[in-house]
């Protein structure tokens, strides 16, 4: 019987021991999509507890302890953080199995040195001991990054943000590069007039471009693109439930617009055509930056609306859905394909129904200008697990080129959250080992070392064209 979390965890075979010892360990993280606040970079914040750093925007673990029984007032309300801690490692064993398990206890190896396991009767002796070493200067946000060997890391950020936090983090000289990334899509959502037209009110102040039709829309996108390239940004996200298979004339965009800037309800097939067609004129933009395009799709959010309208976003109730994916992405592709303006771009989808359509789809646009310049990306959410992972790969390793594979992102709000590179290291050492050791792959290390490295860190420093 293996020890649980020794260091050849998830390493099945002695193959897979050498390609994550020898060449998966020590390669640096290119962090290139997550949700960390750069303010708290910026001002090297020192977090006063564990609580505080794991509870207090996590809401994987808040979904946990609700299932556990755990009320409200010890997820997202005000009860004490050692409270709340607590709650949580009474939940924790009862995660066996979920992948919060591996990532709790991880995270309390590689950051704080501690070994024994989370659970009720060892809470306040863990809560204490990482909260003194929290409280440390070696803890610090910064020294947290250091401490994983982070190298880049891609916030997300909307175009109206001033980014002077990230101004500030380059010009103390932070060794570790911040950069933002242009996430556009309250521009495009008029699925509310009244907050959309308050959020044009903010992009014409920070764009200098009074928003009146279409066409002034899009000069005020330009100007903040523009703004963030200066600022070292070369990535676009957009979070969607998919991709509308719509298109629409400037005449008719101007209609739509027009009526929303008069506080008209729009039509769901008049938002449709919107959102299609600000995703190809940006689409635009980022290929004239020679920016990469990400593109999150699939989730049924904020389906608790009694606790959403308490709570709000992104607090724990939004699942996996079932949207058709293909038509609208294929459109949109296509549409920039076609006029040579097709960014390089990467799918993440959440459904794992998705994957070869994702895996196959990817592979039309492939054209030799850039390796693997359209991208399957990584298991995404839910699909952040270990089943996940080798799902993902699998379906890559078999419809596409897993070499050419940008690998591993941590999507997270957290600080301590930087070791599920590790996991998925390991899980990639540990497939490639199973293959070898079957006779399913050559046993030539050289050559599957130099592969590993590549997914791990090395293609993310190409693609991205962002360098430490």
């Amino acid at each position: 019987m293996k020890p649980f979390l020794d260091q050849d965890f998830l390493l099945q075979t002695e193959t897979a021991k050498t390609l994550y010892h020898e060449h998966a360990k020590g390669m640096p993280i290119f962090d290139y999509h997550c949700h960390l606040p750069p303010e708290e970079i910026a001002e090297d914040k020192q977090h006063d507890n564990i609580g505080e750093i794991w509870l207090g925007g996590d809401h994987y673990k808040w979904r946990a302890m609700r299932t556990n029984g755990v009320e409200e007032a010890y997820c997202t309300g005000d009860k004490p953080w050692r409270d709340k801690f607590t709650k949580w490692a009474e939940t924790v064993p009862h995660t066996l199995r979920n992948p919060l398990y591996h990532w709790t206890h991880m995270e309390l190896q590689r950051y704080f040195g501690i070994d024994t396991l989370l659970n009720a009767d060892t809470a306040d002796e863990i809560f204490d001991a990482c909260t003194e070493q929290l409280r440390t200067p070696e803890f610090s946000t910064r020294n947290l990054l250091r401490k994983m060997n982070v190298k880049v890391v891609g916030t997300t950020d909307d175009p109206v943000d001033s980014l002077e936090h990230h101004r500030k983090i380059a010009s103390d000289g932070f060794e570790v590069k911040v950069v933002p990334s242009f996430r556009p899509d309250k521009a495009m959502d008029l699925s509310d007039t009244a907050v959309w037209k308050a959020y044009v009110a903010k992009l014409e102040e920070a764009s200098g471009v009074e928003i009146r039709d279409w066409a002034s829309l899009i000069d005020a996108m330009e100007k903040r693109a523009d703004y963030f390239h200066e600022l070292g940004c070369r990535v676009a996200d957009h979070g969607v439930a998919y991709v509308p298979d719509a298109t629409a004339t400037e005449a008719e965009l101007d209609i739509i617009l027009t009526n929303a800037l008069g506080g008209e309800s729009i039509s769901f097939s008049d938002q449709e055509k919107v959102q299609a067609m600000f995703l190809y004129e940006v689409g635009k933009l980022y290929h004239a930056r020679n920016w990469v395009q990400q593109f999150h799709v699939g989730v049924f959010r904020n389906n608790n609306q009694r606790l959403f309208k308490t709570l709000g976003p992104d607090t724990g109730f939004d699942s996996i859905a079932d949207y058709r994916q293909g038509p609208g992405l294929i459109r949109l592709l296509d549409q920039l394909d076609s006029s040579n303006q097709l960014a390089k771009s990467i799918l993440y989808n959440i459904n794992p129904a998705d994957n070869e359509l994702f895996a196959t789809l990817v592979g039309n646009y492939q054209d030799g200008s850039f390796p693997g310049k359209m991208q399957f990306g990584s298991g995404w959410w839910f699909l952040d697990q270990k089943d996940g992972m080798e799902r993902q790969m699998n379906a890559l390793s078999l419809l596409g080129l897993l070499s050419r594979f940008v690998g591993m992102l941590t999507d997270s709000r957290s600080f301590l959250s930087f070791p599920r590179h590790e996991y998925f290291r390991r899980i990639l050492c540990n497939l490639l080992g199973n293959d070898v050791e079957n006779g399913e792959l050559p046993s030539d290390m050289p050559l599957l070392g130099q592969m590993v490295e590549n997914i791990c860190y090395n293609n993310a420093v190409e693609y991205f064209g962002i360098r430490d």
